[in-house]
């Protein structure tokens, strides 16, 4: 019996059986399972490639023998449908995203988000990189100016900045907040794709740390946001920035800050010390996001409570397998706006997405990078 084989295959079985059904109780097992399917469910192949050549060497040593060595193949043979199966549900993404544009946007939307600006169609580009390169974001037409300080925090009032390499000047703005339930992460993890795509087409992407808790709590997060925008509406112009047109967008618990920042511009309770400072934002895209109140804090600490007849525009994408973060709670989120708002908001539940699938290039988040493309350049417009 190839031990070391049994092993393998026992553990990519493992990461594909919580990537397809991940158990939502009790907490600790959903927690769990999420962390451990979470690679797989994002870039499967990574596991297919990682099984098709340990059963290669395995022949190759004639170490196949046994019936309890077939048995093994045989689990292998039954892990790769499943990441197959995986990997079928990852590239539905983009047709249900096109569907949440046409409805938000109108039909243009669904259009739009059928080819790429060059003309090629985007599925291509979407396969190509979920087979060869899943895992490797960063772009060479892309520069980040790292660790521009923002606020008296120390590390934590750092951002950095991603333009493109020509540095050109008026490009719109992408602020993005990483997640982490206000307890940890940073910049510089998160949603890089969307950040290096978007800076290879002129824009001026940022990634900004912000307070943790619990050293801070609700609304230290959120003035550090406003912080942010504030430091770009006065600095972005020397990096090539148009603050007149900024999208705040944020994963998890920055989704939650976004969607904040954007129903509550200019609001002097949130910006002690820079309440002359203009803090509106264009648009908002959440990625994952919670929506529901802030740790210990009343309804008031919820987005859903500040939404507003003129509340801006709204991407919100969810993962319909979500064991963090229900998409119920996105969905009652999008619904509150849609009845509030003269705005598009624009919703989309991912087929088999979990929480935090923004981590890696895979298909399903190159559609989600399409789409956001899609929405900012409409938004953009005016249309």
């Amino acid at each position: 019996m190839p031990v070391g084989y049994l092993i393998s295959v026992a553990v990519i079985a493992a990461g594909t059986l919580c990537a397809l059904a991940p158990p939502r109780r009790p907490r600790p097992l959903a927690e769990l399972s999420f962390r451990f399917g979470l690679l797989l469910n994002e870039a499967p192949v990574l596991g297919g490639y990682f099984l098709l050549a340990s059963t290669l060497l395995v022949f190759a040593q004639r170490d196949i023998g046994s019936p309890g060595a077939w048995a093994v193949v045989g689990a292998a043979a039954l892990t790769g449908a499943g990441l197959v199966a995986i990997a079928r549900r990852g590239l539905r993404a983009a047709p249900v995203l096109e569907r949440a544009l046409a409805e938000g946007l109108g039909p243009d939307g669904r259009a739009a988000a059928g080819a790429g600006p060059e003309g090629r169609p985007r599925h291509r580009r979407r396969l190509a990189r979920a087979l060869f390169a899943p895992v490797f974001p960063r772009r060479r037409d892309v520069e980040r100016i790292p660790n521009l300080r923002y606020g008296d925090a120390g590390r934590r009032n750092l951002l950095d900045v991603y333009r493109h390499r020509s540095r050109p000047a008026g490009g719109p703005v992408l602020i993005h907040l990483h997640g982490g339930g206000y307890r940890q992460g940073r910049k510089n993890t998160q949603a890089l794709p969307l950040l290096y795509r978007l800076a290879s087409r002129g824009w001026v992407c940022v990634s900004a740390n912000y307070r943790l808790r619990p050293a801070a709590r609700h609304p230290d997060h959120l003035v550090d946001l406003k912080q942010v925008i504030a430091w770009l509406r006065a600095h972005g112009p020397g990096y090539g920035a148009d603050p007149s047109r900024l999208v705040v967008a944020g994963s998890s618990a920055g989704g939650h800050m976004a969607a904040l920042a954007a129903l509550t511009p200019n609001d002097p309770v949130f910006q002690p010390g820079f309440e002359e400072a203009d803090t509106a934002v264009t648009a908002a895209v959440c990625l994952n996001g919670y929506f529901g109140p802030y740790y210990g804090h009343g309804a008031a600490s919820s987005p859903a409570a500040h939404v507003r007849a003129d509340a801006p525009p709204f991407l919100i994408v969810h993962g319909d397998r979500d064991t963090v973060v229900a998409a119920r709670e996105a969905r009652r989120f999008a619904g509150t706006l849609r009845a509030a708002s003269a705005a598009s908001v624009v919703h989309a539940e991912l087929p088999g997405a979990q929480h935090a699938f923004d981590l890696f290039p895979s298909a399903r988040f190159e559609a989600v990078v399409d789409a956001v493309e899609v929405f900012a350049d409409r938004v953009l417009k005016g249309r």
